[in-house]
Order: structure tokens, then C-alpha cells, then sequence
């Protein structure tokens, strides 16, 4: 059975900002790019190690977890449910709060790498071309390019994405071991 987590919109969350301990779910490169104030970062699937951490946070006060379109934040949610941590979503994510006029906190000469969906933009489009241009030569690479849209389609029609899920994998989008245990013994407060 699964449950639709509790969601807040931009203002709403704008107004109540303090009664919230802000969990972003993104990748640290996403992160660094741009995220709520007071935002902690753990990427989600480094969220099964956090779930302790975490628990004793939502002990002390409400979770708000962020990510860029609020569906990685709701999965986010939904394993927390799972793990019997209440937490609410934020409606929109961080595209939706800075589209309201909100400020992202950037660290001061931070290097971010791409967002995912550039990320996977490149690396799909890349592909494709690859599978193309390698085609001319050697017909049997076009499939790369057939699997590559495929691959898209079913993206959209799921509302997942393979593609971002490998590439979140990347040392450049992993967090270093110390930022993460950093933020863990933040939150065990």
C-alpha cells in the first residue's frame, strides 16, 4: 500500500521555514549549485545510512525534504514512512522555490558540477550520436541509438530515470565521506 506524503508549496514552506530540519535529497553537485537555507544534504540513495540519523532529528523536529522537482523528494518520504520517520515534501522542489522568488544559498566558490538532467541530457544526446555516426560503419551500433530513445520514452512514460540514477553513481556526484558523516552527527544532535 503506498501513501501520498504530506506536501507543502513554496510558500507555504517559505513561511514555516524554521519549523523544519531541510533534507536535500539531490546529488552534492545539484546541492552546491543551489539549495534551501540550512539545507542538509543527503543524496537518496544515501538515505538507507541516514535513516538513524535521521530519526533522531524527526524526534526533535518536522523533516522537509527537498530535491529539484519534489519527485525524489517524495520517494524520500515514502521510504521514511517505510522506516517509520514522518517527513513532508516540498511541492516543486528547489525549481519550484526559486521560480517563486525564493533564494538558493550557494556556497561562496564552489564548483557544481551540471545539474542531473543536464547530465543526462549530454549523456543521452551523446550516445544517440554516438550510436549514429558509429552506424555508418558498422550498422548494428545504430541499436545504441535505439535503446538510447527507448530508453527515453520509458523515462517519461515512468517518471524514472535509469540514465540519472547511473550517472548519480559518479565520483563527481558522490558526497565526500566526510561531508556526509558531518551532516549525519549534525543531525543525531
Amino acid at each position: 500500500m503506498s501513501t501520498t506524503p504530506t506536501a507543502l508549496i513554496p510558500a507555504q514552506a517559505a513561511a514555516r521555514l524554521d519549523d523544519y530540519t531541510i533534507i536535500d535529497v539531490r546529488t552534492p553537485g545539484e546541492y552546491t549549485a543551489g539549495h534551501l537555507p540550512g539545507a542538509h544534504n543527503i543524496p537518496l540513495d544515501h538515505l538507507h545510512t541516514a535513516l538513524p540519523a535521521l530519526k533522531a532529528a524527526a524526534t526533535r523536529g518536522n523533516l522537509l525534504m527537498v530535491c529539484a522537482s519534489g519527485n525524489r523528494s517524495a520517494t524520500a518520504c515514502t521510504e521514511l514512512a517505510a522506516g517509520g520517520i514522518p517527513a513532508t515534501t516540498l511541492t516543486g522542489g528547489t525549481t519550484a522555490w526559486a521560480g517563486e522568488g525564493h533564494t538558493l544559498h550557494r556556497p561562496e566558490n564552489a564548483q557544481a558540477p551540471w545539474p542531473m538532467e543536464r547530465q543526462v541530457r549530454f549523456a543521452a544526446g551523446s550516445l544517440t550520436v554516438l550510436g549514429l555516426a558509429a552506424g555508418i560503419r558498422w550498422r548494428p551500433a545504430r541499436w545504441l541509438s535505439a535503446a538510447i530513445g527507448t530508453g527515453l520514452v520509458f523515462s517519461a512514460a515512468t517518471n524514472t530515470c535509469g540514465m540519472a540514477a547511473a550517472l548519480a553513481k559518479l565520483p563527481h556526484n558522490q558526497p565526500r565521506t566526510t561531508d556526509l558523516d558531518a551532516t549525519l552527527r549534525t543531525l543525531q544532535g
